[in-house]
């Protein structure tokens, strides 16, 4: 049944009455309509010249015309199986076979009707039409002939063998083509949905991504300096009674805040680099400014130094220059709102193939509790986790030497080559 319904599909292409086409059988199907129409007239005029003004000559004319006529009308009904367009090959191979009774000349018309069956009946029955069609072709060529000839019994079986054998090669071939074009038109699409999905991914994944890294940019600029101006302005408010010029102090630091907050935002609506390394004095300038600012707003409650040790052979990337400067942010901040801390040091190490920058302070240490995490981290949660996630981006190492009343020193390495993977924090 499959086999039928691919020949049934390939004779609607090589009609032309399909979606596709198939160009080598229209090109067969119109040598094949010419064919038919060369045969009829040869033969009517052999027959002509032959047997002039006999009586079955004006019923042979009619019938070639009438032969002509459906031949024609064939195209017009389509190629599918209908009911109708078998009635009409009905009447086209009985009106032959009364045309090869009448004059045997005609049977060579056989070999376009051969085609014709073949392309509309199902396979056993187009089989049983040519075996019908070659009986009555060696019949007519036995009346013609004088006598008993092997040639003329054997010869239209074979014409008819090749003739098919050649069809159902086509059809075959055909079938083929089209279920090959099918599975590249699925590939295809396939290969279309699976880019799709991958583009679609992409954008999730980088959405995420810079979702993340705003949160730690805004983390370690804005709400920290927020932060500071909080308590700045509570500091001023308690002592403004008491202590007017110490209140006016805290205003102003809290003012300069507010300009380094302002800048810092207007940084981000042009390409999110920090503010201290857009001003052009690079890392080392940075981290020096960073400190100096941090010691201005703390009011000698905590005093920051900078020291950088050795001399890059290099300028650092500007994405390591950065990250550098928002971990010391971040960590500074976190000295300076948890530590209790007098003294705090910035180091920037050089060394030839990554660079170091150590943050330590005199304050309490870090004293975890474990299963019951502290109020500040569950409310900020972007503190340490956002250092651990910038060294991890970098394909750096976190380390963090801590214990209770002797201060912390947190210590971040990153690598200036690229790394096959990324080392876990190895914290002491």
């Amino acid at each position: 049944m499959e086999y039928v319904r691919k020949q049934r599909g390939g004779a609607a292409e090589a009609d032309g009455t399909a979606t596709g086409p198939d160009p080598d059988a229209r090109w067969l199907a119109l040598l094949m309509h010419a064919a038919f129409f060369l045969l009829l007239g040869a033969s009517l005029t052999r027959f002509l010249m032959r047997h002039p003004g006999e009586a079955r000559t004006p019923w042979i004319i009619a019938l070639s015309i009438t032969l002509a006529v459906l031949y024609l009308l064939g195209p017009v009904l389509g190629s599918r199986p209908t009911p109708r367009r078998l009635t009409w090959l009905g009447v086209l191979v009985a009106v032959w076979m009364v045309l090869v009774v009448l004059a045997p000349s005609f049977a060579w018309c056989a070999v376009p009707l051969f085609y014709t069956g073949l392309r509309i009946l199902p396979p056993r029955a187009a089989l049983a039409l040519v075996a019908l069609l070659t009986a009555f072709v060696v019949a007519a060529q036995l009346r013609l002939a004088t006598g008993f000839d092997p040639n003329l019994v054997l010869a239209p079986p074979a014409v008819a063998a090749v003739a098919t054998a050649v069809f159902v090669h086509m059809q075959r071939q055909a079938v083929r083509q089209r279920e090959l074009a099918a599975r590249q038109r699925e590939l295809i699409d396939d290969l279309l949905r699976t880019r799709r999905e991958l583009a679609a991914t992409e954008r999730r994944e980088g959405t995420l991504a810079e979702r993340q890294r705003l949160s730690m940019e805004i983390h370690d600029t804005l709400a920290q300096g927020l932060s500071s101006q909080q308590m700045l302005l509570q500091a001023a408010d308690r002592t403004w009674s008491a202590d007017p010029d110490a209140a006016r102090r805290h205003v102003r630091t809290a003012t300069g805040i507010a300009e380094r907050n302002l800048a810092e935002a207007r940084r981000f609506v042009h390409d999110l680099a920090p503010a201290d390394l857009a001003e052009g004095g690079g890392l080392e300038a940075a981290l020096h400014a960073l400190a100096a600012r941090e010691t201005a707003q703390a009011a000698g409650a905590l005093t920051v130094r900078c020291h950088v040790e050795g001399t890059p052979h290099a300028p650092l990337p500007d994405r390591v220059q950065s990250a550098l400067l928002r971990i010391a942010q971040g960590a500074l901040a976190n000295v300076r709102e948890h530590a209790d801390a007098t003294a705090a040091g910035l180091t920037l190490t050089h060394l030839d193939d990554r660079v170091v920058l150590d943050i330590g302070d005199n304050g309490r240490g870090l004293t975890p509790e474990p299963g019951a995490p502290r109020a500040t981290d569950a409310v900020r949660g972007h503190g340490l986790p956002a250092i651990r996630a910038r060294v991890h981006q970098l394909g750096g190492t976190l380390t963090i030497e801590s214990a209770p009343g002797e201060g912390t020193v947190l210590s971040a390495e990153i690598p200036l080559a690229p790394t096959a993977h990324t080392t876990p924090e190895a914290p002491a």
